[in-house]
């Protein structure tokens, strides 16, 4: 019974949101506040940042043609696939101080569909979810009802625009929300720091050196009155 009432508290954009959120903290995804991201960040930046734009022509198309061998390294390391199937464990917190911790199991077809799976407590299943690359399907379990949504409401609840590609790309590993207009970059021991400024967010993408694949990633809200921060640590390949 307290499972029962648990899922019956919550309602439809609660749910969604959570999706969101779900799909947020897969492949070891971990958000935090602000405040402690920009921590991180500036005990990293004691190093030189060497910006694209730069007075001297020379070095100008030095840090040009630098910035293109690194993303045409990522382009070349993405990861292909035709199915994926995982189990994870999720801790999530909704912006209304809602907590749910669940399980869930994953199927995914390239292209086509995402296949979820959400047990509650005592491995109980809840919801099964259906997302394709225009709708979200939903069935609750518990009170037998079968919810249909658009992708479009989904991006408009979790007020980010996202397409199905960017969900399989976090996913499988790929790195999602790099934008071509990148500022800046930054050469350290341990990784490349590129940095590249969106419509949304701006986004700061450490690649391990001599494998040039992505080994962290963390998304600044542009806008600082939302205050949206999301770290992405990716696991070794």
């Amino acid at each position: 019974m307290k499972v029962a009432s648990a899922i019956r508290g919550n309602n439809m954009k609660y749910l969604i949101t959570m999706f969101a959120g779900f799909a947020l903290l897969l492949a070891a995804t971990s958000c935090r506040s602000t405040k402690k991201i920009q921590t991180v960040i500036n005990k990293r930046d004691t190093t030189l940042r060497v910006p694209v734009v730069d007075s001297t022509v020379d070095r100008k198309a030095d840090s040009i043609r630098f910035i293109k061998e690194i993303t045409s390294a990522l382009d070349s390391n993405r990861i292909d696939f035709n199915t994926f199937s995982a189990k994870v464990k999720v801790a999530f917190e909704g912006k209304d101080g809602k907590k749910s911790d669940f399980n869930a199991n994953i199927r995914l077809y390239k292209d086509s569909a995402l296949w979820i799976s959400i047990n509650a407590l005592l491995g109980i299943e809840a919801f099964r979810v259906l997302i394709t690359p225009d709708s979200v399907k939903v069935l609750n379990k518990v009170d037998k009802i079968i919810q249909l949504r658009s992708v479009s409401y989904l991006k408009e609840v979790a007020r980010i625009p996202f397409t199905f590609n960017d969900l399989q790309d976090l996913l499988i590993g790929n790195p999602i929300y790099l934008d071509s207009n990148i500022t800046s970059y930054k050469l350290e021991p341990n990784g490349i720091t590129l940095v590249s400024v969106g419509e949304l967010f701006k986004h700061f993408l450490v690649v391990s050196p001599g494998t040039y694949l992505p080994a962290q990633s963390k998304l600044d809200d542009v806008n600082p009155a939302r205050t949206r921060t999301c770290y992405i640590g990716y696991g070794d390949y």
